[in-house]
């Protein structure tokens, strides 16, 4: 561009995708600040890609507007705006115009008519325009000078832009989006018209004028929902239309960028928290266009302890202090083979101290001796009064295990308050922590140690280089930590669920990986080649149904085989339009052809073989002899447990090839595995969360649940239950916790969609306490943007307001199910506390070796049985207090499978 382009932000649109779209961040007072630094940022990118010299950020201003007098329907059913949002608007204006930005509100109207006003003045008077917005509607007003850019997405829309995304030119868009119409601002349109249909009529009549003209010409469903809207959509497409000639007191020329006002902007970034910007502006760089984009690298000080004097000082520090954030530098990610090579130590922000103690590189001396060091700080590390703060503290406590050391005094995880504060985040790791929260890029393991094959191990690190990059991570460790402290104070259910549940959990999940499970490596021996055998015999009878070989792992041999081959019909096609051969695709088929099924179950053996018992074996460490897992409290946002390295939650307990798997999980001689698994538990959680007297009453009397829904449901007798109708029940009763539609439970019992749906109305006749606890979870979800579990666990629900119906459909769902989930998921963390601290007091030689769903698995001594089995079955029965009996069912035996 010859001359910088005006630039007009659609600041509503974006305050809203802000909100929906950040975690939900707070200042240190506790007041929302998400969406605020959500635009600021984005304001900030656009002056920096742009380099405007004219701006104006748009919002709509409140009132009703002159499209309610139209249509006094507009916007009805959108859902009033959370208070978390209603009180970041006027900090966003005032923080706005501290940067110098012209701010213009305008009653009567919406921001899209202020901005085409703006834009098209502009444009007649020959300027380049940039409209900043994601919003649609404004892509009617794109021409050869105005240009769309949604920041968030990074996508640019001029002329031909439109037409790729659209199918329709700029000027056609207000009679495209007439048809389709806004769900979201309750603009009728036709029914059943979507994108392709839309930009197909307008391709073939070219406006909507001449569409209702050739309405009698569209035959079919589709015709007659045209014909039904023909009164309404002149009124639809008045409202989508945006006005261009609003009387405004200003015009582009005014709009001039003016000088940010440094001290009141400086004011308000210390009072929200935006670490970034604070820093940037007490380092004098202002607010100008010409701002690096990145994180601003504020490092601390960072001391090496090398000398006697030093480490008495450092011992001397840490005994006095109440609290110290703490990590750990080691020779590998799996905790279990790793060992130190030094220690980070971080006691106010902006200091730290490394302490090496295995370095080997050529600075490596001085270097205080490893043994004496470790020795001399056992004493504070094994201390349960001095507070250790860390990041994913469970890995330090096993490392220090290997040094015959147990970490005591954990009291507070940076992970695990990020995860309580906000489990749906894609990453609880520390740098991404630090981005997100302090603005702050971090240096990574790569940075220091190199990439791929030239990477050196950590004690070859250059000790000064290795001091900076521990340093930080205590130190950043420490910054998070007073981010999070204040959020967690505001938040009684997602403290609650930190404190009391998730804090208390990670000696316990420390204590399970150290203590590990034994497995026999000459059965998993023997039942790899039995795999083996049946995957041929399986590949040979596939060869055969194909008329020749193939490759069993190839979707694109498969798809060729099946598709083109054998002309089997095609179910689902890929994005890129080609017949898919997803899991669930080959499932619908394999009910009817051969290949599909066999096809699966060589899948299935394969995964089994490649996951488990071709590679247990190796997994066995080679000093204590068993397996040892990794379990991952930050892993699902529900708060279930997951574990890798290996994966102990997937092998398989209802098909006889997973079973014979669980039989080489055995114990040591002269003990037995006792496993203890809940019953029905989140059946029973969803007797609790609804109340339902049905549900309530067959719980209390003992009766098979899904035997006495089917009586229920098919108006029967419970001993008059056939086999078919308690496996009906039984899906009902698990399909609709997981949210599955009458379509869904159809597949599952091979039935027409019509009697599944029968089925599913009979049910909440027969329990509307269901029902209704489903409606009340989707309102709660949409109201509040989260849904939380009995213990106040809170899981975000971003999408629950979205106009794309299949996500707002999945995040309903999630609102119904995360609860059940959720509150299991923290029942049983609670059970694994409570029966830790019973089995520590009672001194039982027994030991906690396995956390699968709702099971635990015990190694016990056996003549430690009977007590062990009074124990754990009143400790988890008693980790919830519910409305109905929590069962636990408790089996034993030799090996994990017999314990059943």
């Amino acid at each position: 561009m010859s001359q910088p382009p005006l630039v007009l932000v659609d600041g509503s649109s974006y305050l809203f995708r802000a909100f929906h779209a950040l975690p939900p961040l707070t200042a240190p007072d506790g007041a929302p600040t998400g969406a605020m630094i959500g635009v600021a940022n984005m304001l900030r990118k656009l002056r920096a890609d742009y380099g405007p010299e004219h701006m104006a950020v748009v919002f709509d201003a409140k009132g009703k507007t002159f499209r309610d007098d139209i249509y006094p329907e507009y916007k009805a059913t959108r859902p009033p705006m959370p208070d978390e949002l209603a009180a970041q608007i006027e900090p966003l204006h005032e923080l706005v115009r501290a940067m110098g930005l012209p701010l213009l509100c305008v009653g009567g109207v919406e921001a899209d008519d202020v901005i085409a006003t703006l834009a098209d003045q502009a444009a007649r008077a020959g300027h380049a325009v940039v409209i900043s917005t994601g919003d649609k509607d404004l892509a009617q007003l794109v021409d050869d000078r105005i240009t769309l850019v949604n920041t968030m997405s990074g996508v640019t829309l001029d002329p031909d832009g439109v037409r790729e995304k659209f199918g329709v030119a700029p000027e056609q868009i207000v009679d495209y989006l007439a048809l389709m119409g806004d769900s979201v601002d309750n603009i009728p349109g036709v029914d059943k018209v979507g994108p392709k249909t839309a930009a197909k009529w307008i391709a073939k009549y070219g406006d909507l004028d001449t569409i209702l003209e050739q309405a009698d010409d569209i035959g079919g469903k589709i015709g007659e929902n045209l014909r039904a809207a023909t009164d309404r959509l002149p009124t639809s497409r008045e409202l989508i239309t945006v006005k261009r000639d609003v009387p405004l007191d200003v015009g582009p020329d005014d709009l001039a960028i003016q000088e940010p006002d440094h001290d009141r902007l400086l004011e308000m970034v210390r009072r929200y928290g935006f670490t970034r910007w604070r820093a940037e502006l007490e380092g004098g760089n202002g607010d100008t266009a010409a701002d690096n984009p990145g994180p601003a690298q504020t490092k601390g000080d960072y001391q090496t302890v090398r000398e006697e004097a030093d480490f008495a000082g450092l011992l001397e520090r840490l005994d006095k202090a109440e609290r110290v954030a703490f990590d750990t530098e080691t020779t590998s990610l799996d905790a279990m083979r790793a060992e130190l090579v030094g220690m980070s130590f971080a006691f106010e922000p902006g200091t730290a101290y490394y302490l090496p103690l295995a370095h080997t590189g050529p600075d490596a001396d001085p270097q205080l001796p490893f043994d004496t060091t470790l020795e001399r700080l056992k004493p504070w590390l094994e201390s349960p009064g001095h507070g250790k703060l860390g990041h994913h503290l469970k890995y330090d406590r096993n490392v220090l295990g290997n040094h015959g050391i147990t970490l005591r005094g954990i009291v507070d995880d940076t992970l695990l308050e990020s995860f309580c504060l906000d489990a749906g985040a894609n990453r609880h790791d520390l740098d991404s922590l630090a981005e997100r929260h302090l603005d702050y890029k971090t240096t990574h393991y790569e940075d220091v140690a190199g990439k791929g094959a030239k990477q050196i191990p950590f004690a070859e690190v250059d000790i000064g280089i290795a001091t900076d990059y521990a340093g930080e991570d205590a130190d950043i460790c420490l910054q998070l930590d007073a981010v999070f402290q204040p959020r967690l104070k505001e938040a009684e259910g997602p403290a609650f669920v930190y404190r009391e549940i998730e804090m208390p959990l990670v000696p316990v999940l420390a204590d399970i990986e150290r203590a590990g499970v034994k497995v026999d490596p000459d059965q998993l021996g023997a039942q790899s080649q039995a795999l083996l055998t049946e995957m041929e015999r399986i590949e040979r009878e596939a060869f055969e149904e194909a008329g020749g070989e193939f490759n069993l792992g190839s979707p694109k041999q498969i798809q060729e085989i099946l598709f083109e081959r054998l002309g089997l019909p095609v179910l689902r096609r890929t994005p890129k339009g080609q017949p898919s051969t997803a899991e669930d695709v080959l499932e619908q088929m394999a009910g009817d052809y051969a290949l599909p099924r066999l096809i699966l179950e060589h899948r299935g053996l394969s995964k089994l073989r490649s996951t488990y018992t071709e590679t247990l074996p190796r997994r066995i460490h080679p000093k204590t002899g068993r397996v040892h897992t990794s379990y991952h409290q930050s892993g699902a946002a529900t708060g279930r447990l997951s574990s890798s390295e290996p994966n102990l939650q997937n092998i398989p307990v209802r098909t006889e090839a997973g079973r014979r798997i669980r039989q080489a999980f055995i114990a040591e001689a002269g003990h037995q595995l006792l496993a203890a698994d809940y019953s029905q538990i989140e059946l029973r959680i969803m007797a609790h969360l609804s109340q339902d007297a049905g549900l309530l009453r067959a719980f209390a009397e003992g009766q098979d649940i899904h035997r006495a829904t089917a009586a229920e449901v098919f108006g029967t007798e419970p001993d008059q239950v056939s086999n078919d109708q308690r496996r009906a029940a039984k899906a009902i009763n698990f399909g609709l916790i997981y949210g599955m539609s009458a379509w869904g439970l159809a597949r599952n019992l091979g039935i027409e969609q019509g009697e599944a749906r029968e089925y599913i109305d009979r049910y909440f006749n027969r329990y509307p306490g269901v029902h209704d606890y489903m409606e009340k979870a989707r309102a709660s979800g949409r109201e509040n943007g989260y849904v939380e579990t009995l213990f106040g666990r809170r899981l975000y629900l971003p999408e629950i307001n979205s106009r794309n119906g299949a996500r707002r459909q999945q995040s309903e769902r999630v609102a119904i199910n995360a609860p059940m989930q959720g509150t299991a998921a923290d029942i049983i963390k609670r059970a694994m506390v409570r029966v830790a601290n019973d089995l520590s007091e009672a001194r039982i030689d027994a030991r906690m070796i396995m956390q699968v769903h709702d099971e635990l698995v015990f190694e016990v001594a056996d003549d430690a049985l009977d007590a062990l089995t009074d124990l754990v079955r009143q400790a988890m029965s008693g980790a919830a207090d519910l409305d109905v009996e929590l069962v636990v069912d408790i089996g034993v035996g030799a090996n994990w499978d017999d314990a059943h």
